[in-house]
């Protein structure tokens, strides 16, 4: 009977794989509602909307992901609605789920993910879609949208990977782009009432009414043309799908407090990668870096307001015991009451074991007084500081505003009041670069040292010095950039992980680590790819493909053979995709997908990343006509407000 648990199949393999834990559910603040919630139509027809959320990854990597989350929360506050998560499992437990019979289950209920009406899957990175490929299998859903019946859910992508969603727009019914609090409420709306008529055309009417909602971009209502090259020639709707958008636009939530999700965190069973209790502090960024999507796609700036923050820590903390709260953001030292907030929470939890942490911070947002009051409670966390570039000269081309001298004063603040280690994040492969612009890394994290022990008096002084391979994205002005090969990634990384060794003074004092050029180069083909590299993720995970996104299993022989095989008499190839620049008026896979950022004010600002000129940001300045708050209908939204934080009696004096 659908909405039954199968728990009873599970429990006996648990013994015979690795963490066991993570598939049992029973979390603190997990939800288990009834499978007919939303009652029954007059004829006897189901009317409850059903949600399956997958993060694809394991558990202890997808269980503290806030979009999971928050959508849980805000689908299962609907009477007539119910939520419940899955994630990926593991190999073992994969072998064995097919070898009894056992099909893709919720952690919660431990229900089958095909008896749902929704499929949703978050993607954060492009390496998620082969476990996507497995958790669609072991449910018993066929890959290709093409295949599906009206017995399968409707599967929705949606989450930063989903702003190109086109590698796997085969493989997915529709897309969310953008912000899912509302889209999903108002998708479970649409399959309510589709519900409560008699769900009339099946599965067909109702991709054709999600279609024309404009709610969901719905990729089999669109046909892709190519040029003799290999170039996209169109992408246009398809006849028959009448009324439908030419462009797909994302979704913005303007009022963040109106939305103060999740209000109960669930708190894993097992370890996960994040021990805390999260809140959002704000959403967007305008500091216009020309390689960060995620700073480009969730424009404009929508600030929580300080009394918000207050009682979503309040109410998480009550919720979960957690004794860490994170404020997140892309930057999270941006907000405009950050001082305000910071010390109104640490006026809050003083005498309690409550830290608080900013896992994102600017060199140049950081000061003293700001991680005083975060480190009030006796917690001193490392701090991570992301120049991203080694050279001047290549932070300006990447509109990075951070100069040497910046880094030096705030490191040179952050040693002398007692710290003993900070982390630098770079990347390689950035645009223009040279060698001697990744060579001068060595040179910065010499500095770094050399200034530490200089303000501390001590020898003790470490910096970590971590890199990344950069990897070109849409919708950013770099979309149209050329990617450093694999082979010139490594070499180049040789020879700044020499550079180090060789520094007799500091050298010792300087740790290094990198990410080899071989996964970006899958990224980058996953990442501005089209429809003719969905068969390339197919054929991997045919072969045996999973958990891309962790080294131990990533496998780049496995990729480039796929690939060959697949592109074998094509005009297009891996280096076609990763290595070519694009042209100015190439139609590019994710075109139709509207992220509101004007395509020339992006190509602009490639122009002057090639001109190595600097944007403000428009926070502070006059607008520049990025295109996003007159295409959406949003503005910049930000403090400050001048009220403070209540309540005010310190925790540990209450009652």
């Amino acid at each position: 009977m659908p909405g039954q648990s199968r728990f009873a199949e599970l429990e006996p393999l648990l013994d015979r794989v690795t963490k066991p834990i993570q598939y049992v559910g029973g979390e603190l603040n997990s939800q288990i509602k009834d499978w007919h919630c939303g009652g029954f139509g007059p004829d006897g027809s189901e009317l409850t909307v059903r949600w399956a959320l997958m993060y694809p990854d394991a558990y202890e990597v997808g269980v503290p992901n806030q979009g999971v989350m928050i959508l849980y929360e805000v689908v299962n506050e609907r009477p007539d609605a119910l939520a419940e998560r899955t994630y990926s499992v593991w190999p073992d437990m994969e072998a064995l789920l097919r070898q009894h019979g056992v099909p893709q289950l919720t952690v919660d209920a431990h229900r089958s993910v095909r008896e749902f009406d929704v499929f949703g899957v978050s993607f954060s990175t492009e390496l998620g879609y082969t476990n996507f490929f497995t958790a669609l299998d072991l449910a018993g859903i066929p890959l290709r949208s093409a295949d599906r019946s009206d017995e399968d859910p409707i599967v929705i992508a949606g989450g930063h990977a989903s702003f190109n969603p086109e590698p796997i727009a085969d493989y997915v019914d529709g897309v969310v782009v953008g912000d899912g609090e509302q889209a999903a409420l108002s998708i479970t709306h649409l399959i309510s009432a589709w519900k409560t008529e008699g769900q009339p055309g099946g599965r067909a009417e109702l991709l054709l009414r999600l279609a024309q909602s404009a709610i969901v971009y719905v990729p089999a209502a669109y046909d892709v043309t190519y040029l003799p090259d290999g170039r996209i020639h169109r992408v246009a709707p398809k006849p028959e799908w009448h009324g439908i958008p030419w462009r797909v636009a994302k979704h913005t939530v303007t009022d963040l407090d109106a939305w103060p999700y999740p209000k109960a965190p669930i708190v894993p069973l097992a370890e996960s990668v994040h021990e805390r209790m999260s809140v959002e502090i704000f959403r967007g960024c305008t500091r216009g870096c020309r390689f960060c999507q995620a700073g480009m796609i969730t424009r404009p700036v929508r600030e929580r307001s300080i009394e918000g923050i207050g009682e979503m820590v309040a109410t998480g903390l009550a919720a979960t015991g957690y004794e860490e709260v994170g404020l997140l953001s892309l930057s999270s030292a941006d907000h405009t009451e950050i001082a305000e907030i910071t010390k109104g929470l640490a006026d809050r939890y003083e005498g309690t074991q409550t830290g608080l942490s900013l896992p994102s911070t600017r060199v140049d947002a950081f000061n003293i007084d700001l991680a005083n009051e975060l480190t009030r409670n006796g917690r001193r966390s490392g701090l991570t500081f992301a120049p991203e570039g080694g050279s001047e000269r290549i932070r300006r081309v990447i509109n990075k505003m951070v100069s040497e001298q910046d880094l030096i004063d705030t490191v040179a603040a952050a040693y002398g009041a007692g710290w003993r280690q900070v982390k630098l994040y770079f990347m390689c492969g950035l645009p223009t670069e040279t060698d001697d612009d990744v060579l001068q890394i060595a040179t910065l994290a010499a500095k770094v040292i050399e200034t530490g022990r200089q303000v501390s008096g001590q020898r003790d002084i470490r910096c970590t010095v971590s890199i990344g391979g950069f990897v070109p994205k849409p919708h950013t002005p770099f979309q149209w950039a050329a990617q450093l090969s694999a082979e010139e990634t490594d070499a180049r990384l040789h020879k700044l992980r020499e550079a180090i060794r060789a520094d007799r003074r500091y050298g010792r004092s300087i740790g290094f680590r990198y990410h080899d050029g071989q996964p970006g180069i899958i990224e980058g083909l996953l990442s501005r790819g089209d429809r003719r590299v969905g068969p390339v993720v197919e054929a991997v995970w045919r072969d045996g493909g999973r958990f891309d996104g962790w080294r131990e299993h990533f496998s780049y022989e496995r990729w480039m053979r796929c690939a060959a095989a697949v592109f074998d008499d094509t005009p297009v190839s891996v280096a076609w995709y990763t290595t070519r620049e694009r042209e100015q008026n190439e139609v590019l896979p994710w075109d139709h997908i509207d992220s509101g950022l004007d395509r020339d004010w992006l190509w602009e600002d490639w122009q002057a990343a090639l001109d190595e000129v600097e944007v403000d940001d428009c926070r502070w300045t006059p607008c520049f006509d990025c295109g996003v708050c007159p295409q959406m209908g949003t503005s910049i939204e930000i403090g400050p407000t001048g009220r403070t934080l209540l309540p005010l009696t310190p925790a540990a004096r209450e009652p």
